[in-house]
């Protein structure tokens, strides 16, 4: 019988105005890789920051390995043996790993003098302990995603870890980086370790867990075994409702629609004389491994990394693209795959992330229309339903599918004809992402035309119309949607011209 690390039972934990855990329970037993998923906004990253003490509950026990345990901060959770390995690496990257492992418990010589010595052959016996190839020595910065992934599990360890929280461990790697990463956690759980695995990568869930738990609006929803378990069974569970997205069988835009923009010959950093069309309603595809130059090309179209080289056309027209303000002003808008760091400002308003492209439609002089401005913010808000309490709500609070269609937001009310979407379901749940592609097939409907940039190739075969494919800065193969398959795909994407 399996022996029961962690539960949590009857948790509650209440905010201003949000019941943010309304008596959720999870098991996790030694030796398993437990899935946690839900939407955003379902409560698995408040009930984690629960469990190592970030936040207190409200309500309900915690019980780890046999008792049971008021978790008050993150210093005794880690005493405990509670480890959580967070979606951004908590990493020094010019550090070196040794360096990273030990910092605040730094190895000392006569109580005062930093043993660096022994601090770097106790890494060693710890990486070699895990299975990890990394040198003591090597800058973290250097290293792959991947293995700093690896440090980060092992700085855990350190601390003798039984349980591990993993937070959307693979959202930054390429397939070869997983498979690692997996091999890696296989190895935690066969040794007896208990692991909380949190992805919205539903695939992922039958390569790597056990036993999945479901959470919605704050509360449990179930727990099943992984191999008995099915992906509508989860998404179901997940929504409420039953989602299915049927892949695009054939194109809805014909040969001779319109050309809206053209690229012609641009070259820039990874960009290797790169060349395209796109066509007025069309949803044209990115495919491409990750470094094969798709973002590199979209920055230097819309102005946010310099061109070497190159034209643009919009509508037939040669236009100057220097800046992404250019590109504004020509009603190009783009929705970056790092929408915190570029696409929002998270300490404002929803409010005022939305109109913030667009406020010299609403200016006089130094006068401000703010009740112009608080009528076109509600009407966006209400018409791509965007979930908040209020549109003066701080971006930062919003789930991560609200805080996307905020940016998609700004440009509608600029209103872009031409949208880039670099990326635009990472880390947002499933039901979000149905959301977002209702959201995109309407838009090109209406006769907006978008360019959209991809890793998951079930979601470019559901979306595009064409697909183009790139490989280390070139593109390497065009596919109509009616041809496009995966194998297809893969064969472009790793073929260099």
């Amino acid at each position: 019988m399996a022996k029961v690390l962690l539960q949590m039972e009857g948790i509650h934990k209440r905010f201003p105005g949000v019941h943010a855990l309304n008596n959720v329970s999870l098991h996790v037993n030694a030796g398993e890789v437990h899935a946690l998923v839900g939407e955003n906004g379902a409560g698995k990253s408040t009930l984690m920051k629960v469990l190592n003490g970030i936040y207190k509950k409200d309500d309900g026990r915690i019980v780890f390995k046999g008792k049971e345990e008021q978790i008050d901060n993150p210093l005794y959770a880690q005493k405990l043996g509670i480890g959580m390995i967070h979606q951004e690496l908590n990493l020094m990257p010019h550090l070196t790993v040794a360096e990273n492992i030990f910092i605040g418990k730094e190895p000392k010589k006569l109580g005062l003098f930093l043993d660096k010595a022994r601090a770097n052959n106790e890494t060693k016996a710890l990486l070699a302990s895990m299975n990890i190839n990394i040198h003591p020595n090597a800058v973290v910065k250097n290293i792959s995603v991947a293995k700093q992934q690896m440090v980060e599990i092992a700085k855990a360890m350190s601390y003798n870890s039984e349980l591990l929280v993993m937070d959307e461990p693979t959202a930054a790697l390429t397939e070869n980086e997983i498979e690692e990463l997996f091999r890696f956690i296989r190895n935690l759980r066969d040794a007896g370790h208990g692991i909380i695995y949190i992805s919205h990568r539903l695939d992922e869930l039958w390569q790597i867990s056990d036993r999945i738990t479901v959470m919605r609006d704050g509360q449990y929803v179930g727990t099943v075994e992984t191999k008995d378990a099915t992906k509508d069974q989860i998404i179901s569970m997940m929504v409420g409702r039953v989602i299915y997205e049927k892949p695009k069988q054939k194109s809805n835009v014909s040969d001779s629609a319109p050309i809206v923009l053209e690229a012609k010959n641009l070259v820039a950093h990874n960009v290797k004389d790169v060349s395209f069309k796109l066509r007025k309603g069309e949803i044209l595809g990115f495919a491409g491994l990750i470094g094969a130059g798709r973002t590199e090309t979209v920055r230097a179209l819309f102005g946010a990394d310099s061109r070497v080289s190159g034209e643009i056309y919009l509508n037939g027209e040669k236009i100057e693209v220097k800046s992404p303000s250019d590109a504004v002003r020509h009603g190009i808008g783009y929705l970056s795959e790092d929408r915190k760091a570029f696409g929002l400002a998270v300490g404002l308003s929803l409010r005022d992330n939305g109109l913030m492209p667009s406020l010299e439609f609403y200016t006089k002089g130094p006068f401000v229309n703010d009740k112009k401005i608080d009528e076109v913010a509600s009407e966006y808000t209400e018409k791509i339903s965007i979930r908040t309490p209020s549109i003066r709500q701080t971006v930062r609070n919003l789930s991560g599918g609200n805080q996307q269609k905020v940016v998609l937001a700004k440009w509608l009310i600029r209103n872009c004809d031409v949208l880039i979407f670099d990326e635009p379901t990472r880390g947002i749940d499933v039901g979000a992402k149905s959301e977002i592609y209702k959201l995109m097939n309407s838009l090109v409907k209406e006769g907006k035309s978008i360019i959209m940039i991809s890793s998951e190739l079930p979601e470019l075969l559901r979306m595009s119309d064409r697909i183009i494919v790139m490989c280390e800065g070139e593109i390497t193969g065009e596919v109509n949607i009616a041809e496009a398959t995966q194998e297809k795909i893969m064969a472009y994407a790793t073929t260099k011209i």
